[in-house]
């Protein structure tokens, strides 16, 4: 009986581990053999340069998010930006102001979150201290003003 794609797939090894000697053994044996050495060199240097290299991140923030129909997934990276080579299309006038206002809209919520955390811990380590600003509760203040 034939294996499944999927056990095969397992058996690979992670895509960040993989090097240019991995996918020279993927090349039939016979074809590799046909190459020289400095063939071999000059193709293992394209590999090397193909190769992705993950770069330090300031933030690596990874989850997925698991419905009863599907499932989604959230990446936030925040490093600093290594690329040697500007984007190749200038973005539109609109797409920049869009991207402006997602800012805005990502910041306030931010900020939003966080007050309310420091609140919310401000309030309950009050109430753990046991201090009282108001005599009762404060709806009674707020009527009586």
């Amino acid at each position: 009986m034939k294996d499944s794609p999927i056990k095969e797939q397992v058996n690979l090894p992670n895509y960040r581990t993989r090097t240019p000697e991995y996918y020279l053994q993927q090349v039939e044996p016979n074809i590799l053999a046909s190459f020289n050495t400095e063939q071999l060199q000059v193709i293992i240097n394209i590999l090397t340069q193909a190769i992705p290299q993950p770069s330090p991140k300031i933030v690596d923030f990874r989850f997925n998010i698991d419905l009863i129909f599907s499932r989604f997934y959230l990446v936030l990276f925040v490093g600093k930006d290594r690329r040697k080579r500007n984007r190749q299309y200038i973005p539109e006038r609109l797409a920049r102001i869009g991207n402006a206002i997602a800012v805005v809209m990502l910041l306030l919520g931010a900020n939003l979150v966080i007050s309310g955390v420091i609140l919310l811990f401000a309030y309950l380590l009050k109430s753990a201290v046991g201090i009282d600003f108001f005599p009762g509760h404060i709806s009674d203040s707020v009527k009586e003003l």
